[in-house]
């Protein structure tokens, strides 16, 4: 058994594992980016059912004002 050959084998997996797992998590991260940005998990009916549930009632302005600051954050 050649062990000079055997580590060799062994370094390139290890690098080949890692680099898979560094290229897996960006395409996850940037798959979970878009489909937050297409399907946000609040929206306006959301808000306004808060909202009413504090003991106020929402405007339409102040529903708009919650969207943006959320969509700024999203970002």
């Amino acid at each position: 058994m050649n062990w000079g050959q055997f580590f060799l084998d062994l370094l390139k997996f290890l690098i080949g594992l890692i680099a898979g797992g560094v290229i897996g998590f960006f395409v996850a991260r940037h798959y979970m980016k878009k489909y937050m940005k297409k399907n946000p998990p609040i929206n306006e009916q959301m808000i306004k059912a808060m909202m009413t549930q504090m003991g106020r009632t929402p405007s339409q302005k102040q529903v708009n004002q919650m969207m943006k600051s959320m969509a700024k954050y999203m970002d």
